[in-house]
């Protein structure tokens, strides 16, 4: 039987956080022939971490020969965010069960995308099953260490000046290492409705009436909910005025939420004045896209420990928990 050209020119787009599509040229003589596609599909940082795979041994999906382009969805667990190396080969089934197969194509890269809003959708269905009631709280605050602020002092006029968010939290989140914002806490204690006095982040604490923040001029979204293989989990919000930088970048890409009545962080208006509420039973960690200036708040010492366990910088999510993870990758 003639031989199969080996395909070659391939192009990858579509790309979401967990398929794409590709397509490739092949010779016209083998488009009727062709009864099957191997697709080898390999995460790049991972491809020498088996020194026991063997060489000649591709991972690979067998698919039938449809039309180009294909999707490729599900064969694997893809992870959003991460560089892989593609190829392909043509292959013609015969009549003893045996393939006849093109060489195999140059080999391309690719990185999947981002959670879409319909992922974030998701995540925050199950963050809302886990969110307990609501409890009222007044002010949002920000633990760190001295240092750090003598330097909004002394190097920024005064200002909390925002920063790139890192990449704790899921893999997938949109806002890691792409919003800009200033990092604040609500949570408070059910017994004294006051916040705790023990903190992962530095003995100095920053407090700022909840309205400086949070009104009817600003605008929430749902960002990322996830936990550091322990029982209690952490949701992560973005309040950004209305209009600002961060505000346009949340809307493409974050699930806006009513700001009167969702599960986790809520401003109503009872009888004249502004109310604040969180939910009890998650950690919130709050973004504020702008830049916060101290006179609007007040800075002190505070008399608990420090908890370094409790830190999330750069915390990696637990990819097995089934409370905090959706099924298109982690």
């Amino acid at each position: 039987m003639e031989l199969l050209s080996t395909p070659h020119s391939i192009e990858i787009n579509n790309i979401t956080c967990d398929s794409f599509r590709i397509s490739w040229a092949m010779e016209d003589s083998d488009l009727e022939r062709v009864t099957h596609y191997f697709i080898d599909l390999n995460k790049k940082e991972n491809r020498n971490s088996n020194k026991f795979k063997h060489r000649d041994v591709p991972t690979k999906l067998v698919a039938k020969a449809v039309p180009l382009p294909m999707t490729v969805r599900g064969h694997w667990f893809l992870s959003p965010r991460t560089e892989y190396s593609v190829a392909v080969q043509t292959a013609v089934k015969q009549s003893d069960g045996e393939y006849l197969v093109s060489g195999w194509s140059e080999t391309v890269e690719f990185c999947t995308g981002d959670y879409a809003k319909e992922h974030l959708a998701q995540l925050q269905e199950k963050a809302e099953q886990i969110a307990g009631r609501m409890l009222r709280f007044s002010v949002f605050y920000r633990n760190h260490h001295k240092e750090y602020f003598q330097h909004a002092r002394t190097h920024c006029g005064n200002v909390l000046q925002p920063y790139l968010k890192d990449n704790s939290g899921s893999h997938g989140s949109p806002t890691s290492g792409m919003l800009h914002g200033v990092f604040f806490s609500c949570n408070t204690e059910f017994n004294t409705g006051q916040p705790p006095q023990d903190s992962p982040y530095g003995r100095w604490r920053f407090q700022i009436p909840a309205q400086r923040l949070f009104n009817p001029s600003t605008n929430l979204y749902f960002a990322d909910f996830y936990c550091m293989y322990t029982a209690y989990h952490y949701a992560i919000l973005v309040l950004a005025p209305k209009g600002s930088l961060g505000d346009r970048f949340c809307r493409d890409r974050l699930p806006l939420l009513d700001i009167a009545c969702n599960k986790f962080l809520t401003c109503s208006v009872e009888d004249g004045e502004l109310i604040f509420r969180h939910a009890q039973d998650l950690i919130l960690e709050i973004i504020y896209t702008e830049p916060v200036d101290l006179s609007l708040g007040t800075l002190g010492e505070i008399s608990g420990h420090q908890l370094m366990s409790l830190s999330t910088a750069d915390a990696k999510k637990d990819p097995s928990c089934k409370t905090c993870n959706i099924s298109v990758g982690r």
